[in-house]
């Protein structure tokens, strides 16, 4: 703990059940979770506890790496898909536009496209992420995102999508801070196949 945040964490403390976080509401997708982060202020400045591992325990395995996306305005990092890794969100600061594609029932092939969800999340919401269900943001200002991951990088499970595709009809906002009105991709993304491939190359065993 730093230096000075020993009144911050107290407060905290004393504070409803010392919860760290508040709810959202509920997500239509199987194991995803939305909620914020509890922030502690004083004419100091503020304390916020990102993780608490008994807050989590549902998830039923460990986060094992924790890492900070730092994204521009209009860019947009998507859509991603892991088998082996699920992921817990936290906008630090910012505004993103999520969205997320759960593809398992195009996997186990009970439903003939898969379930979209979007949501705006700002500074302090947070967003759990189980596997097999992509996801992507669009920045829609200056954003720094946090993100805790249940295994360590991994290649071969770095899966995705084109951010576009229409079997997914994610409903991206239009942008105004790019000059084409398109968002910033990387190379990977800007690469990435139709999820009709995706899955036909995930039923038949190879990524």
């Amino acid at each position: 703990m730093a230096a000075g945040d020993g009144g911050l964490r107290a407060a905290a403390a004393t504070s409803a059940g010392a919860a760290m976080t508040l709810e959202r509401p509920a997500s239509t997708l199987g194991g995803v979770r939305y909620g914020a982060i509890a922030r502690h202020a004083d004419a100091r400045g503020a304390f916020r506890e990102l993780w608490r591992s008994s807050t989590f325990d549902s998830i039923g395995e460990p986060f094992v790496q924790v890492n900070l996306s730092s994204s521009l305005p209009g860019v947009l990092r998507g859509l991603h898909l892991h088998h082996r890794q699920a992921d817990y969100w936290v906008v630090a600061a910012g505004r993103a536009f999520v969205a997320l594609v759960d593809v398992r029932p195009l996997l186990d092939a009970t439903a003939p496209s898969p379930i979209v969800e979007t949501r705006e999340l700002a500074t302090d919401d947070w967003v759990v992420i189980p596997r097999g269900v992509a996801h992507g943001f669009l920045a829609l200002e200056s954003l720094e995102l946090v993100y805790l991951v249940t295994n360590e990088y991994d290649g071969t499970d770095e899966l995705g999508f084109a951010w576009d595709d229409p079997t997914a009809a994610v409903p991206w906002p239009i942008l105004e801070m790019t000059t084409d009105g398109r968002p910033i991709l990387s190379e990977r993304d800007e690469t990435n196949p139709p999820l009709p491939t995706l899955v036909e190359r995930l039923r038949a065993g190879a990524t």
